[in-house]
């Protein structure tokens, strides 16, 4: 079959060659990117005299009509053609005729797919900045039902302090926050238009490269004809915000793991979002945060892959860079599913508050708070860390807690002591009191889930 691209060539390659060259099979996820890309071309063209009106209006109608049939998923493509671009154009020479070949003039596939990338990008970025806000909104409804449950809060998988499950939950509301505006930011770099700059050096003929970037929606064009074809930046930072993102997901995801584990018994994910054992009749598997916490490494490898990928890239364009593609695609799709997946899973999620009360009754989160009560008192804080430590030694050859102590025990370890120690001792006062700016505080909590909604308006 003679390539779109074959003038100068006596042979054609073997099937399979053309098979390992080709990128249809996934760069076809462009299709709808590359007609647009192409309306606002001809549109161009015609307006600048370099086609007739009547040509424009030809082939806009043609491209109209491969539109429709892309919608309805009609379209079908051959490995023959290589890739989406030569497809559509093979397509639309069969519905109009030899003018669909003028469709080209003054654009090279590299402005062509860079441009398709970036439209692409663009949209999939604002789908995925609109999805983190949803999970935002579930993150601070559920935080506002449990300002008041108390959960040990840990530092190296130890006990550590006493804190408000809400105040738990918002901390991934922030690390939300953060990952929404790097993405947010990086749509300056995103919506720049490479279209116009040709295979590399631009074109001769008198294009208006401002009209087709004002077309398409995107703020500027670049403004150097080499970086626009080869700049991969915006896929690269996509790649590693979404590292970031997912990154959070995971740690999220292992302490859903955790917490549902009988270890643990804090919460119970929903049915829906678990799975059982085909021979354990008793399981119930946390495998959705399983598969999140799993995803992240695929995304990461993602990152890598494009980074290693253009790190040796000479200027301008390269077939190298053909595998940029399937790894933002598969990128985007594992970052929506896996906000989508955390949302419905922490939305029916149980909360069992009474066994997270009896956690933080059950170990020695509270002794900050002694020691915290000696300071208050005068005692230098060193000092009272060593005094509560060897309390905290006593109880455990005891077998109690601080709690259970008798007040003439704590007295004979510091005589400052006085019977107002068993109320400020209480996991609900140790959170109560913490009411210093984004601390763990009832009245900081509440403060924080405010703002937030107000973030989210």
């Amino acid at each position: 079959m003679k390539k779109l691209w074959g003038g100068r060539f006596t042979k054609t390659a073997e099937e399979w060659i053309d098979s390992f060259g080709a990128s249809i099979s996934f760069d076809q996820e462009l299709v709808m990117e590359d007609i647009e890309g192409s309306l606002a071309h001809v549109k161009m063209l015609g307006a600048c005299g370099i086609i007739s009106k009547e040509e424009e209006e030809v082939i806009k109608g043609g491209l109209s009509s491969l539109k429709a049939k892309a919608e309805k998923g009609e379209l079908s493509f051959s490995v023959d053609y290589e890739d989406i671009h030569l497809n559509l154009e093979k397509l639309l020479i069969d519905e109009i005729g030899p003018v669909g070949g003028k469709l080209h003039t003054a654009r090279s596939r590299n402005d062509q797919v860079a441009t398709d990338m970036h439209l692409y990008l663009r949209n999939q970025v604002e789908e995925i900045i609109m999805t983190i806000e949803e999970f935002q909104k579930t993150l601070i409804g559920v935080a506002e039902k449990h300002v008041e449950t108390i959960v040990p809060g840990y530092t190296h998988l130890q006990r550590a302090q006493p804190i408000s499950l809400g105040h738990h939950f918002m901390a991934y509301f922030w690390m939300l926050e953060r990952d929404k505006e790097r993405l947010v930011d990086s749509l300056k770099r995103i919506n720049l238009s490479p279209l116009g700059a040709g295979a590399l050096a631009g074109t001769t003929f008198p294009i208006d490269r401002h009209m087709t970037a004002e077309l398409l929606g995107f703020d500027g064009i670049y403004e150097n004809s080499l970086d626009a074809v080869s700049d991969r930046d915006f896929i690269a930072e996509f790649l590693n915000h979404s590292s970031i993102l997912m990154m959070h997901l995971s740690r999220f995801s292992e302490e859903i793991i955790l917490w549902s584990s009988q270890e643990y018994r804090f919460i119970e994910l929903d049915d829906t979002f678990s799975t059982g054992s085909s021979i354990m009749p008793q399981k119930k598997n946390p495998d959705m945060a399983e598969l999140i916490r799993g995803k992240t490494g695929r995304v990461y490898g993602n990152a890598i892959g494009l980074m290693t990928l253009l790190k040796g890239l000479p200027l301008a364009y390269n077939k190298d860079m053909q595998e940029d593609k399937e790894g933002m695609f598969d990128t985007v799709t594992t970052v929506k599913g896996s906000l989508k997946i955390f949302n419905g899973m922490l939305a029916t999620m149980k909360v069992n508050t009474s066994v997270m009360k009896e956690a933080v009754y059950q170990d020695f989160s509270n002794a900050t708070e002694l020691a915290d009560y000696l300071a208050a008192k005068g005692i230098p804080f060193r000092e009272a860390h060593e005094i509560v430590g060897k309390l905290v030694l006593h109880c455990i050859q005891q077998g109690c807690y601080l709690l259970d102590l008798p007040l003439a025990v704590l007295k004979e370890a510091s005589p400052l002591i006085e019977d107002d120690i068993y109320e400020a001792l209480k996991p609900e006062e140790a959170v109560r009191r913490r009411n210093s700016a984004g601390g763990t505080g009832f009245t900081q909590v509440s403060a924080a889930i405010e703002k937030a909604r107000e973030l989210i308006k």
